[in-house]
């Protein structure tokens, strides 16, 4: 496994990143895989290396790098439920901040950035992403659906920018909710937006869960729940971008 610390230049400068992806050469399908609010750190690492050990290049940009380098916060080894409100109250400000418009333009940025590298197979990439990173990922898909073929978010406000950013999406998709995040009720009134979008997708709650359920350094991880985002993503990537 090859990991490269990266710097990309985007509109409004240069911006931190890191990208992951198979040993022994060759050309695999890019994914695009937006952090959580925590940003680029250990459990970071790790999960761009397991979806780079299925055969993909993966690039983390740090995508707050208005701010700063990461991290942005002083992260402790592992968040608690102690640490996790005082850490957030730091970073929503500049979540807050990070429009939709700013999410397009960046895209551009990261989207040229795969396309250029040796590495990376010509053709259609995927996007991921983990919390607010879920949303991002979501508006690159629909800022961007002549790039983008396979789109997944998990335990992630999808459908925050409203029915009209779901609509232009074209990627064939999955959502996976923590169950804390949405009540059945709330999955239902999703899921008709969804279906009104009409692009391929499936959407579920994973049983039991929290939000931040995918990631190990935090009070939030549920084993299971992270078992059930690979078995879900690995197809999906795999359908849509030919294999990795």
């Amino acid at each position: 496994m090859t990991v490269k610390t990266l710097r990309i230049p985007t509109a409004d400068g240069p911006a931190g990143a890191f990208a992951a992806f198979p040993d022994g050469g060759g050309r695999h399908p890019g994914v695009l895989m937006y952090a959580d609010a925590f940003g680029d750190r250990p459990v970071l690492r790790e999960l761009a290396g397991e979806l780079a050990g299925h055969g993909y290049y993966v690039l983390v940009p740090e995508y707050l790098f208005r701010n700063g380098r990461a991290p942005l916060v002083a992260l402790p080894e592992y968040i608690g439920e102690d640490e996790r409100p005082g850490l957030l109250a730091e970073l929503m400000p500049l979540i807050e901040a990070h429009s939709a418009e700013r999410t397009r333009r960046d895209a551009d940025a990261w989207l040229a950035f795969l396309a250029d590298q040796p590495e990376v197979a010509a053709g259609p990439v995927g996007v991921t992403g983990y919390c607010f990173g879920g949303l991002l990922a979501v508006r690159t898909a629909a800022a961007r659906p002549e790039r983008v073929a396979a789109l997944a978010a998990s335990h992630a406000p999808v459908a925050a920018d409203g029915p009209g950013t779901l609509a232009k999406i074209t990627a064939r998709a999955h959502f996976g909710h923590a169950a804390s995040d949405l009540t059945p009720e709330a999955l239902a009134e999703l899921n008709r937006d969804l279906e009104a979008a009409g692009f391929d997708h499936t959407s579920e709650i994973y049983p039991g869960t929290v939000h931040g359920f995918t990631m190990r350094d935090t009070a939030a991880f549920d084993p299971a729940g992270l078992r059930r985002h690979w078995d879900r993503l690995i197809p999906l990537l795999d359908g849509a971008l030919g294999g990795g």
